[in-house]
């Protein structure tokens, strides 16, 4: 459509424009694995973008954003990853917590956290696993309790942990695998608010401040040498009475809400970082000549054929509804991508697997990509949702004391 293509041509136009002087050096830069690259000047880069009107665009206008189509933030999020620009630092709040907020948050929420995420003013984690409740999520035993003794107004008026200080809840427990909890200013906890509940019942959703005493974050060093994974420790952290999202012990559904949009446009501006990464390993197998290996010749095309299919995947189902079929999407991009790091040593030769001490991008890539398979819903829990919810067969056994 022509609009479409005028819209696609304005994003490039003033991502080129502005992706020059002070943003040059961010070209590139960033995104799993290396999230430690100029993250302040990726931060930086982020509220140049918020400040032209290039975030939260599929938010609805009477929520600041600009409550364009599916297609046009599918043109912004390809055109984005297209021009090199570097990886976002506030995806946990612009595309899970603000949409969460929007479809459960009280007007109050609304209020006072939307407009700082749009300005990129605020940075999110997400605090659902934790070290006994990792894939499967219901086994959550974060506890909150709420002390009646006195509470906040509900709009987090306190500068130092959101007014929480004598009152509303107390939260006591342990996250992990936390990204970029060692930068985020709150974060978004999924707790057991109901003493003596089980699985699924019994949640809340809490917004929780993470500048305060009874928070304590420590880096998680992965396989690649970063650490933007973390362990967040409660101690008697605190928050209002008024920062549950829904309802008390209605927590699943809101977490549930928000896996639904996680899976959303962005994962298209994420192929086109895959291409990139499948066009630069082809470029390293000719260049090592192991492209003359037809088993590797056929697998790269394969990945080819393989990535076109998650496109099209994606890009039916952005025409619905987030529903437990976007479990589809996250099962088949990570093993696509975890394959793609096995390719990469491949494609180098003997040479990919020995390093002087840095590891190179390809290295990197095999060694983080098998996070892949884990992170954000492991392919065993995706599987369970595709069976149970989507195709309707029979639930998973389990054991006495999960059935309780």
């Amino acid at each position: 459509m022509e609009n479409h293509e005028r819209f696609r041509r304005e994003v490039a136009t003033w991502l080129a424009d502005n992706l020059t002087g002070e943003f040059a050096g961010v070209r590139g830069l960033g995104g799993p694995g290396r999230e430690h690259e100029a993250f302040d000047e990726r931060l930086a880069w982020e509220r140049h973008l918020a400040a032209a009107g290039w975030t939260c665009l599929g938010w609805p206008t009477e929520f600041g954003g600009r409550g364009l189509s599916v297609a046009e933030q599918v043109i912004f999020h390809e055109e984005y990853a297209a021009s090199g620009a570097p990886a976002r630092v506030s995806h946990l709040g612009e595309q899970l917590l603000g949409p969460t907020l929007i479809a459960f948050g009280t007007p109050e929420q609304q209020r006072r956290f939307l407009p700082a995420i749009r300005a990129v003013e605020q940075l999110w984690c997400q605090g659902y696993s934790e070290p006994g409740a990792g894939s499967d999520l219901a086994a959550v035993s974060t506890t909150a309790r709420l002390d009646d003794a006195a509470h906040g107004d509900g709009n987090g008026s306190s500068p130092a942990n959101g007014g929480a200080a004598g009152g509303g809840w107390i939260v006591d427990g342990q996250k992990i695998w936390t990204s970029l909890a060692h930068v985020a200013d709150w974060c978004f906890v999924l707790a057991r608010t109901e003493p003596g509940s089980r699985r699924h019942h019994g949640l809340s959703y809490l917004l929780v401040p993470m500048d305060q005493p009874g928070v304590t974050v420590r880096p998680i060093t992965q396989l690649t040498g970063t650490s933007e994974f973390n362990e967040v420790f409660f101690d008697g952290a605190r928050t209002e009475a008024g920062m549950v999202v829904g309802e008390p012990g209605d927590g699943w559904r809101v977490a549930m809400g928000t896996l639904g949009f996680e899976r959303g446009v962005s994962t298209l501006g994420q192929q086109i970082g895959f291409r990139r990464e499948l066009d630069g390993i082809v470029a390293q197998a000719r260049a090592t000549g192991t492209i003359d290996d037809p088993v590797l010749r056929d697998d790269l095309v394969r990945a080819r054929m393989e990535l076109r299919v998650l496109r099209a995947h994606a890009l039916r189902t952005l025409e619905r509804e987030p529903g437990p079929d976007v479990a589809v999407g996250k099962l088949l991009w990570a093993g696509w991508h975890r394959r793609l790091g096995e390719l990469a040593i491949r494609a180098r030769g003997a040479r990919g697997l020995v390093t002087g001490g840095d590891l190179d991008e390809w290295q990197r890539l095999l060694l983080f990509s098998r996070a892949d398979t884990i992170y954000g819903g492991s392919d065993e829990i995706q599987r369970n949702i595709i069976a149970e919810r989507v195709l309707g067969l029979p639930k998973e056994p389990r054991s006495t004391e999960e059935r309780r």
